[in-house]
């Protein structure tokens, strides 16, 4: 399905687009914040990756490797969100602290 296609490619630009931010920012809580949020992109990346698999082809290779793919992607969306949630507060106490 191009949904899937069009879903791919925008996560993958996430992915990019944060990591570019990562290796630019100086800040280490900001760094480690950024990180979470191209970890949640990567598995969306891979979640639908593997949503794409089931849609595609039906062969039992294809089932298993799509099982993976979203449990891998499941996985990082949720560490990612997990480790979002921590430095959030402090990446913002980071920035204020900065700005005084």
């Amino acid at each position: 399905m191009p949904i899937f296609v069009i879903l791919i490619v925008v996560s993958l630009s996430f992915y990019a687009f944060y990591k570019m931010k990562y290796f630019r920012s100086n800040r280490p809580i900001e760094k480690r914040w950024i990180s979470s949020k191209s970890s949640i992109a990567l598995g969306l990346f891979i979640l639908f990756f593997a949503f794409n698999q089931f849609v595609l082809h039906h062969t039992t290779v294809s089932i298993v490797v799509g099982i993976i793919f979203m449990l891998v992607g499941g996985g990082s969306i949720w560490a990612g969100y997990k480790a979002y949630k921590y430095y959030l507060p402090l990446a913002i106490q980071e920035a204020e602290d900065l700005n005084k």
